[in-house]
């Protein structure tokens, strides 16, 4: 399997990497995250006039039709400088449902002001009590005249707080553990009967709770048929998770070697040990390893059939969140103290690792799935 970006590719990560040098360092994230809406407004014009926003949507709405590939340049990206920005909330997921709906009057309505930054979307799925199941869905929805209104409650919504328009899993019919039975609800979020809690994650993003009270909604595709369209899309959101994790990761092995380079004990830099030497070692491993089966993953979501891809998605996960911990867990430990601190972004990077160990599924649950599969 070839590794190597693109031409295309290289140059799309050369002026990404060169934006968020410039304009994304470790203290201004600092300053968005103190900020009232925990992202920047100014980033995400930025990202949307670099066409960052448009990379895997078709030309005919103002995209680039890119490929997973082409997003997981983007999302190693993102993982190397901890972008704190709801790119994959509204790119990944709620975009994702849109392009994917087959519905050509939503996407000529949706996507171009998506693209050209106008528009944040979130995917609101999870309930109390459902961990990562798909299947799991108690929120109604009833026909009202044309439409449909629903009732119930979500959790820990990825930048729910931020998003104009929710992607909302409801029931028409079934029990609450029932595949058959869910649709998938466009609900805008200043809608009557909308409430939104908002806080902050371990990795200091932002997620709400949602609860919904006769809200009026819009169809997504076919009424009660709406689990295989979530399942797609989760496995691609999970393909650009993986995706950031490596970026992540990198960063973690470079900031970790270069602090054993420069600093000393006994007169010596303390990378000059060998027992040291071996855990950097060890933590390359990890980090390359869970880049080649990143890339596996982004390829296949494209390419393959339901079953092979839900197969390898799953073994990639099982793979990161086991390299998330690793790697994470090894740089704080090899910083040592300072490896905690707050103003030091390793103990940054950790819990966003952490996090994505968790996201969509951990190590546990996945293992389930690919066994299953």
């Amino acid at each position: 399997m070839d590794f190597e970006y693109s031409d295309e590719q290289k140059l799309l990560s050369e002026t990404l990497r060169k934006f968020l040098n410039t304009g994304y360092s470790f203290d201004s994230r600092a300053k968005i995250l103190a900020g009232p809406v925990g992202y920047s407004e100014d980033v995400w014009a930025a990202l949307a006039e670099m066409g960052i926003l448009g990379v895997p949507f078709d030309a005919e709405h103002g995209g680039f039709g890119g490929n997973t590939v082409d997003m997981m340049v983007v999302m190693e990206a993102f993982g190397e400088f901890l972008v704190v920005e709801p790119y994959l909330a509204t790119v990944g997921l709620g975009g994702r449902f849109i392009a994917r709906s087959g519905n050509e009057g939503l996407q000529k309505r949706i996507l171009p002001p998506l693209i050209a930054g106008k528009l944040k979307m979130a995917f609101a799925h999870t309930e109390r009590g459902a961990r990562y199941d798909l299947g799991r869905v108690g929120v109604r929805a009833k026909t009202s005249g044309n439409g449909y209104v629903l009732d119930g409650e979500k959790c820990m919504v990825l930048h729910g707080g931020a998003a104009d328009l929710l992607v909302v899993s409801a029931r028409t019919s079934g029990g609450d553990r029932d595949e058959m039975g869910i649709g998938l609800f466009l609900v805008e979020k200043g809608a009557p009967g909308v409430s939104v809690t908002e806080y902050r994650t371990l990795d200091n993003l932002r997620t709400a709770d949602i609860t919904l009270s006769n809200v009026p909604s819009t169809l997504i595709g076919t009424e009660g048929a709406g689990y295989a369209l979530a399942e797609e899309v989760v496995d691609y959101a999970t393909a650009l998770a993986c995706a950031e994790a490596v970026g992540a990761m990198k960063y973690a092995h470079d900031a970790t070697l270069d602090y054993l380079k420069t600093r000393r004990q006994f007169g010596v830099p303390i990378g000059s040990f060998q027992a040291l030497q071996h855990r950097m070692v060890d933590i390359l491993i990890s980090y390359e390893q869970a880049k080649s089966i990143a890339c596996l993953a982004a390829v296949k979501v494209d390419t393959a059939e339901a079953v092979e891809r839900r197969r390898v998605v799953s073994a990639a996960k099982i793979k990161i969140a086991d390299a998330c911990r690793h790697v994470s867990q090894e740089a704080v430990q090899l910083h040592g103290g300072m490896g905690m601190t707050e103003e030091l972004k390793i103990s940054h990077t950790f819990r966003r690792l952490t996090s994505i160990g968790q996201m969509f599924g951990d190590a546990d649950h996945h293992l389930e799935r690919f066994a299953g599969a």
